[in-house]
């Protein structure tokens, strides 16, 4: 069954279905990283009948540059819209480096107030001693985390990287009943 489209409206279902399927594809290689194997094979299932659709227009009505246009620009505005969708679903585990100068120990306890369970080692920078404390931490609270430390030490350094694994067996002791966020937003 072949559906008679305008070619003046096809060029932009073309680059809605690219702009889907690049933002399935996205969320798909997060899920791939993250071994989620479910997730990611229901994402590909979608990205991938998503794609054949689109590309088998495009091919088959490459008389109209357009639609080579919104096969692009889709594909561009997939990439965007699915690191966003990402950034914004803050799925999975940060590994959270904090360096502090002066208020290392403070830091430390107004996040283990928070219920975050905080490691803090003595090191040595090049303008001298510092307090680097190590947290693991969802994503989704990363960024509460780090206002915290920068309203007690403006100067706090902060990094993160990804962790695929966290031992979770000690966190519901530590945790308050009322979830640490909520005692972020009351500082």
């Amino acid at each position: 069954m072949d559906i008679d489209i305008s070619p003046y409206v096809l060029p932009f279902l073309i680059c809605g279905a690219r702009i889907v399927d690049v933002s399935l594809g996205t969320l798909r290689t997060v899920a791939v990283v993250r071994e989620r194997v479910k997730v990611a094979s229901v994402l590909g299932f979608f990205e991938v009948t998503i794609w054949v659709l689109a590309i088998s227009k495009v091919m088959t009505s490459l008389d109209n540059p357009f639609n080579v246009l919104g096969y692009a620009l889709g594909f561009a505005l997939g990439n965007a819209a699915g690191i966003t969708i990402e950034k914004k679903l803050a799925i999975g585990k940060l590994v959270v480096h904090m360096f502090s100068r002066d208020k290392g120990e403070e830091l430390a306890e107004a996040l283990r107030d928070s219920g975050l369970r905080v490691t803090t080692f003595e090191g040595q920078g090049k303008l001298g001693p510092v307090t680097l404390l190590y947290v693991i931490m969802d994503r989704s609270d990363a960024a509460a985390a780090r206002l915290l430390a920068e309203s007690i030490d403006e100067d706090v350094f902060v990094a993160t990287e990804d962790s695929r694994e966290a031992n979770r067996s000690l966190y519901p002791a530590l945790v308050p009943a009322t979830g640490w966020r909520s005692v972020l937003k009351r500082k």
